[in-house]
C-alpha cells in the first residue's frame, strides 16, 4: 500500500537515540533544550520563547490555559481543521464559533474570520491548511486592531513562510507537530512559541506541573532543600523528553532534503495532473508565500470522489480527506451554515505526499487516478 503520510527515518535518528541511552538521561533535559534552540532559529525567534511540548494538541489546550479562555467567551477557528483545535475550546467552557473557508484553497480568508466575530470573540485559532500560509497576515494584523488574540496551529506548517516570515510567527501563541505523519517526525511531540516572554514563562510552568522551578538542580543552587515544592498555579506535565528531542534534532537538519522532495512529487503531480477536465489542483501559492508540501488535494465532481478514492484503494493507493467539517460534528452543537467548508468536503481527495516515495509510487499514483477519473467521468 502507498501511504498518504509516512515518515523517513535512519541510521542517524538511531545513532541519537543510543547516545541518550548511553547518557542514562532520558527525561527532559539537554537534547530538549537544545531541540528548542535550534527550532527557534529556525523560526527566527527568541529560544526562551520557544517549549518542547509531548504534542500538538498539548500545546492548543495549554493556549486555553495562558490565554485565560472561559465560559461566555468565544473562538473562532476554521471548520476545515483538525478536532484537536475545537475540543481544546470546548473543554475551557469556551464556545467554538466556526468559520468558513476557500473551497479550493481550504483556508479561511479574514472576510470568513471576520465575519464570525462578535462582540465575545477572545480569541481566533488558524489552521495553515496542508502547509498553505493562507491569509495569515491580514487576520494577524486583523486581530491586533481588534484586540483579539491570534492562536496558530502551525501543525502543517513546518517550514511555511509568507515573505520570509515563519507562520506560527505572526500571532500570540502557536505549536507545531512532530506526530508520526508529519514532516518533521519524533513519534509524538510539538512545539509551542509565545511571543510575550511572560506567557512563554508560564507556559513552562504549566506544561511541568505549575512547578516555579522545573529542576531540583538548578533549586539547589539557592537552597539546601532543593526537593521541596513551589506551586502557583494547578498543571499537568506536557513537557517533551530527550529521547525524542534527539530524534528531532536530526530531523530538523534534514527538514530541507524532506521538503524539497516533496515539492518535487508536488511538481510531478501538478505536471501530469493539469488540464485534466474532472479534476481541480490546489491553486497556485501567492507571490511570497511558502509551504511545507504537507498536502497535495485535488478536487472533482462530489458524486464521483468516493468512488474514485475506492478505485485508488484496490489498487494499493491509500488516499484521505484532512480534515471533516468540525461544524457538522454535534458535540460542539453548531448550527453554522457554511457552504465553502462542505464543498471542500464533499470534492477533496488528499493524495500520498511524503518523503519516501519514489518515482514508480507516484507514476502508479498518476495512472491509476487518470483511469478511474476516465471510468467515472460519465458516471
Amino acid at each position: 500500500m502507498i501511504n498518504v503520510f509516512q515518515p523517513t527515518l535512519g541510521e542517524q535518528e538511531l545513532a541519537a537515540v543510543a547516545e541518550v541511552f548511553n547518557s542514562s538521561w532520558l527525561g527532559s533535559g539537554p537534547r530538549t533544550r537544545q531541540f528548542e534552540e535550534a527550532f527557534a532559529a529556525h523560526l527566527g525567534v527568541d529560544p526562551e520563547n520557544v517549549l518542547y511540548i509531548n504534542s500538538c494538541t498539548a500545546g492548543l489546550f495549554l493556549a486555553t490555559e495562558l490565554l485565560e479562555l472561559g465560559m461566555g467567551d468565544e473562538v473562532v477557528l476554521p471548520s476545515i481543521s483538525f478536532v484537536a483545535a475545537a475540543n481544546a475550546v470546548a473543554s475551557c467552557g469556551a464556545t467554538p464559533i466556526f468559520c468558513d473557508v476557500d473551497p479550493h484553497t481550504l483556508n479561511p480568508s479574514l472576510e470568513d474570520v471576520a465575519a464570525a466575530v462578535t462582540d465575545r470573540t477572545r480569541a481566533v485559532v488558524l489552521l495553515h491548511y496542508g502547509g498553505y500560509p493562507g491569509d495569515v497576515a491580514r487576520i494577524a494584523e486583523y486581530c491586533r486592531k481588534q484586540g483579539i488574540s491570534l492562536v496558530e496551529d502551525a501543525a502543517c506548517a513546518v517550514d511555511s513562510r509568507v515573505a520570509g516570515r515563519a507562520c506560527g510567527t505572526f500571532g500570540d501563541i502557536a505549536t507545531w507537530s512532530f506526530d508520526a505523519m508529519k514532516v518533521l517526525v519524533t513519534g509524538d511531540g510539538g512545539m509551542l512559541y509565545a511571543r510575550d516572554r511572560s506567557v512563554a514563562d508560564r507556559a513552562r510552568r504549566l506544561s511541568y506541573h505549575g512547578l516555579q522551578q522545573a529542576n531540583g538542580f538548578t533549586k539547589a543552587q539557592v537552597s539546601h532543600r532543593w526537593w521541596e515544592l513551589d506551586v502557583r498555579e494547578f498543571a499537568r506535565r506536557v513537557i517533551g523528553n530527550d529521547l525524542t528531542a534527539a530524534i528531532g534534532l536530526v530531523q530538523l537538519s534534514r527538514l530541507p532534503e524532506f521538503v524539497t522532495k516533496r515539492r518535487q512529487v508536488t511538481e510531478y503531480y501538478r505536471r501530469e495532473l493539469v488540464g485534466m477536465p474532472a479534476l481541480r489542483l490546489p491553486p497556485p501559492l501567492p507571490a511570497g508565500h511558502r509551504t511545507s508540501y504537507y498536502f497535495f488535494w485535488i478536487q472533482m465532481d462530489a458524486a464521483i470522489r468516493d468512488k474514485v478514492a475506492a478505485d485508488l484503494y484496490r489498487n494499493d493507493i491509500y488516499t484521505t480527506f484532512r480534515y471533516p467539517p468540525l461544524h457538522r460534528v454535534p458535540a460542539y452543537g453548531s448550527t453554522s451554515v457554511l457552504p465553502g467548508s462542505d464543498q471542500s468536503a464533499e470534492e477533496t481527495l488528499c493524495l500520498p505526499l511524503h518523503q519516501g516515495l519514489d518515482q514508480a509510487d507516484i507514476h502508479h499514483v498518476v495512472t491509476q487516478l487518470r483511469k478511474s477519473l476516465e471510468a467515472n467521468a460519465n458516471h
